[in-house]
């Protein structure tokens, strides 16, 4: 019986065999082809769930994944500098990469980012990004490569054309409990990167309460593998873990998280820790790119754009080139939607925050309608939280948890209600993670 057959594969995987580059890449093309069904599919995940993949084993299942459907190739644009890239594995108020793609831009290199949208607890790039109208957040390949050639940056949804086969299998994995498989997650991930064409990619790896990975020991795990698979994968990709004990932006929703993008990149307010973050991805990624010939270098070449404005500027250009508002920057108020309730959220005990139940702010966007629990559901880009206070804020009646957004008061209670379950006050609460726990290197 031939070891090709997709029902050999799974039971080689089920088993504990490795399986051959050739093996990955029969199973995969079976599964673009439509020779191989959803079932085997769903087969194959629980397999490699329970059973894991090598190094190897990985790398062949990523570039099996990048290879069946389209791979873009920036040199026929002729760019005079780097493609690059940032990915997050997700988090409350983590709106870096609306900040870092046009930041890198403006250092020159050249950004086309494939983002997702939020599912569970976590925000999605691109709901944030569809509280602008107008903004084509899934265009065609033509005006993708366009808009990274002009504005230097775009940022984009997934298309059918990149890593069709992880469609696919992320679909079946989210609907039999193999979401959480390492091996699978990392394949996921770097086949649209690799897709993408990039030349390099830093991957920010969340820890803490907000984060996919809670516990550092996972983090790390997923850190690796990801930094080692893409490298050897012909991806040089760096692995930062960052905290999420506390949300990371002083806002967390849509449109109060791109007002806080805005406000962050004309420098009308910048969250501190938001700010350490997106400065060190940002060395990262320059380094990668032979941009910059240390961190310290390429972190002060972002500060640079970020002061200069040059930033902002790069953002304003992708807006407009992907159809939304070309004074976005300059008057934010007009564009962006808002919620017809604001108001204070008070604690119930005055004193420092001691801890925060980063999830639970998470899931209170979702309740507001911020958020979808299934693929689905629509979106309200009005509703969230802004002025969020961090671990160690002394809050009490003069400074509340935070402002809350919501398309009604009864819903605007709830929240309240669901933000106060989330923060606690006490004299020695927990101390805040550094912003940057760890960096991992793929070589």
């Amino acid at each position: 019986m031939s070891t090709d057959l997709p029902q050999e594969i799974i039971r080689r995987k089920r088993d504990g065999s490795v399986l051959s580059a050739g093996q990955i890449d029969a199973f995969v093309g079976g599964l673009v082809a439509g020779s191989v069904t959803h079932a085997q599919v769903a087969a194959f995940a629980m397999a490699v769930f329970f059973r894991g993949m090598t190094m190897d084993e990985r790398i062949a299942l990523t570039r099996a994944m990048t290879r069946s459907g389209t791979v873009l190739d920036w040199s026929v644009p002729g760019l005079p500098g780097p493609v690059l890239d940032k990915h997050s594995t997700g988090g409350v108020g983590d709106n870096v990469s609306l900040m870092l793609a046009p930041l890198v831009a403006a250092c020159g290199g050249f950004v086309p980012m494939i983002s997702g949208r939020g599912l569970g607890h976590t925000g999605g790039t691109l709901d944030k990004l569809d509280s602008i109208p107008g903004y084509r957040s899934q265009p065609g390949l033509a005006l993708f490569r366009k808009v990274v050639r002009e504005a230097g940056a775009a940022i984009i949804g997934p298309t059918p054309e990149l890593a069709p086969a992880d469609g696919t299998v992320y679909a079946v994995r989210d609907v039999t409990a193999t979401v959480e498989s390492i091996p699978l997650i990392t394949a996921s991930i770097l086949s649209k990167k690799l897709a993408a064409g990039l030349q390099g990619l830093v991957m920010d790896v969340k820890t803490g309460s907000g984060a996919f990975m809670p516990d550092l020991e996972g983090a790390r795990e997923l850190a690796t593998s990801i930094a080692a698979v893409a490298t050897g994968a012909g991806l040089p990709t760096t692995a930062l873990i960052t905290a999420m004990d506390q949300p990371l932006a002083s806002a967390a929703g849509n449109a109060v998280e791109m007002r806080n993008a805005l406000d962050f990149l004309t420098g009308v307010h910048r969250d501190t820790r938001l700010e350490a973050v997106t400065l060190a991805l940002g060395a990262e990624i320059l380094v990668l790119g032979r941009l910059a010939g240390s961190r310290e270098e390429g972190e002060a070449m972002i500060g640079k754009a970020l002061a200069s404005g040059a930033g902002a500027e790069r953002f304003a250009r992708m807006v407009a080139g992907l159809g939304g508002p070309s004074d976005l920057v300059e008057h934010p108020q007009k564009h962006l939607p808002v919620a017809p309730v604001i108001r204070p959220v008070l604690a119930a005990d005055a004193g420092p925050v001691g801890a925060i139940d980063t999830r639970a702010v998470g899931l209170a966007v979702v309740a507001l309608g911020g958020g979808r629990s299934r693929p689905g559901d629509g979106v309200d880009h009005a509703v969230g939280f802004t002025a969020l206070a961090a671990l160690g804020d002394r809050v009490g009646p003069d400074r509340p948890l935070g402002m809350v957004h919501a398309r009604s008061e009864a819903s605007a209670e709830a929240a309240g209600m669901a933000l106060r379950r989330a923060y606690r006050t006490a004299e020695a609460g927990q101390a805040p993670l550094p912003p940057v726990l760890e960096r991992i290197g793929g070589a």
